[in-house]
């Protein structure tokens, strides 16, 4: 038995459809992502490769302090949730496209980065990892 001052690491709540839900759209999502890097190559790719890991790259922002296993430090919580919003890269799916450049192509590793972004959070989800609450814990 867990003292009361003590949780357990959980993972979301969300029902297996809804993961399943964003299990599918991890599947698309890597698809694209591979897809824009092998066709543009160069720095596609390692903007690609950068979008899937710099969501967790947050866990090195900000104070550190005491926590327990599954807990995020409470300095480190605001960042974290911050890109693990998929409101964020979405938006940069639409507003990139839309920056001037040389040809159609110009803004093309930003746009991978979006969608390898947006890929860490549809497969976070899908193993049920999600934003964490003000005290570091899975929602």
């Amino acid at each position: 038995m867990t003292s009361p001052t003590r949780r357990r690491a959980v993972r979301s709540s969300a029902s297996g459809v809804v993961r399943g839900a964003w299990a599918l759209l991890s599947v698309f999502l890597l698809v694209w992502t591979v897809l824009e890097m092998v066709n543009h190559g160069g720095g596609t790719i390692a903007l690609g490769i950068l979008g899937v890991i710099a969501p967790d790259l947050t866990r090195f922002v900000g104070p550190s302090g005491p926590r327990e296993p599954g807990q995020l430090p409470r300095g480190k919580v605001p960042a974290y949730n911050l890109v693990h919003r998929p409101i964020v890269p979405v938006l940069g799916l639409i507003v990139v496209p839309l920056l001037p450049g040389d040809g159609p192509g110009a803004n093309v590793g930003l746009f991978t980065f979006a969608l390898g972004w947006l890929l860490h959070i549809a497969s976070d989800r899908a193993l049920g990892h999600g934003l964490r609450n003000a005290d570091g814990w899975q929602r």
